[in-house]
């Protein structure tokens, strides 16, 4: 039998990733929340938000954030045009979380650690964009075994990280 362990006594160290997800028009503020929570779990550089009038209301995010929107970098973008031209500046990997006709399982995502990722989800009626899906190296999607396909934008990006994030540190 095991003890839980509070948040001092836990094993892990801190460590930083060489990952940006960016956020395509993800509007849901207590998704938000819970994705600048994810990416503190993971280590996440930064976040991109794309999209105009985005409600970033630190009261409506921080009770789902747990106030980790105060240490993840994050910035807005107004338009898709200027965060594709962002992401290919800053030569990123793109990898899009996405059901498309030519993705591929999740754990079949290839990664170099040498080289910055940009990790893209889509907005949570319409998912990517075509003009980012045109823009990225990847496609990988979650297999899904049940009626829907498709889960909520946090759980999905959640899992994502957590296989670039393993295949990363191998």
């Amino acid at each position: 039998m095991g003890q839980q362990l509070s948040h001092n006594q836990t094993p892990f160290s801190k460590h930083t990733f060489p990952i940006t997800l960016v956020c395509d028009g993800i509007t849901y503020q207590p998704n938000i929340g819970s994705l600048f929570r994810i990416c503190d779990a993971f280590g996440i550089q930064k976040i991109i938000f794309i999209g105009k009038d985005l409600a970033l209301t630190p009261r409506k995010i921080n009770r789902t954030s747990r106030s980790t929107h105060l240490h993840i970098p994050h910035t807005v973008v107004q338009t898709t045009d200027e965060a594709v031209a962002y992401l290919q500046e800053n030569h990123y990997e793109c990898i899009g979380l996405e059901i498309t006709n030519n993705s591929k399982p999740l754990h079949q995502v290839t990664v170099n650690p040498k080289k910055p990722i940009a990790l893209i989800a889509g907005s949570e009626v319409n998912g990517i964009s075509n003009t980012i899906l045109q823009t990225v190296q990847q496609t990988v999607h979650i297999t899904m075994y049940g009626e829907n396909s498709s889960m909520n934008v946090v759980n999905a990006v959640a899992l994502a990280l957590y296989e670039i994030t393993r295949k990363m540190q191998q």
